[in-house]
């Protein structure tokens, strides 16, 4: 798969296969198809109310697509937990490559002028299959998630796939589904378009927990 090409990955998602290696070193990819699939509900997203407190004092600058490169860097590097990565070199170019296209996004929180935490995923039709993120700053990458659920729930998405289930993922609501329901929620995504851009510049804290109404 050393070939492996920006395109190909693209028309993989858009079956329910996505790359992977084995760690940061490894020259070689594979792909993946689980049979227990991840994913956000939209419509049962939930923010625990300590994290909506933090949102609404606004503590970091959130910005999209102004570090794409260096959020994935961020999510390359070793895990605070001793474990490796599955973002090698191919993959990092293979990325850039397609947020270059308008297909993969990121989402940054600054604290000042240093990148406290982010994400970055996939966008396409009206999908959304988030990748890695990072954090440096306690809650950096919580709020980067509830910053982009808002931005995709604004802009009409349909399906955020989370991949594998963690307990932290478990906290904002996400679940596991069987891969024939992934599939089935993946061909009725691909029906309609989603606007990645929808949400503007400047919007609060207050707002962002107004378009996602699941506290607890």
């Amino acid at each position: 798969m050393t070939a492996l090409t920006a395109e190909t990955i693209l028309a993989a998602y858009r079956i329910g296969v996505f790359p992977m290696a084995d760690s940061a070193e490894d020259p070689d990819l594979y792909w993946v198809e689980p049979e227990r699939r991840g994913i956000f509900p939209l419509d049962a997203f939930h923010v625990p109310k300590r994290l909506a407190r933090t949102i609404r004092k606004m503590p970091f600058t959130v910005t999209v697509d102004t570090a794409f490169q260096r959020v994935m860097q961020e999510c390359a590097l070793p895990r605070a937990d001793g474990g490796d990565t599955w973002i090698n070199d191919i993959i990092l170019e293979r990325y850039c490559e397609l947020h270059d296209m308008g297909y993969a996004h990121s989402v940054e929180c600054w604290d000042g002028d240093e990148l406290a935490g982010g994400l970055y995923g996939l966008a396409f039709e009206s999908v959304f299959c988030g990748e890695s993120m990072f954090t440096r700053v306690t809650d950096a990458s919580k709020i980067a998630l509830v910053y982009l659920v808002a931005r995709l729930i604004r802009g009409g998405y349909t399906l955020l796939d989370a991949q594998f289930i963690t307990p932290h993922l478990a906290t904002f609501g996400a679940k596991e589904i069987s891969r024939m329901e992934y599939l089935t929620r993946l061909k009725r995504a691909l029906q309609s378009e989603g606007d990645f851009y929808s949400l503007g510049e400047g919007v609060t804290g207050s707002d962002i927990l107004q378009s996602i109404t699941q506290t607890s």
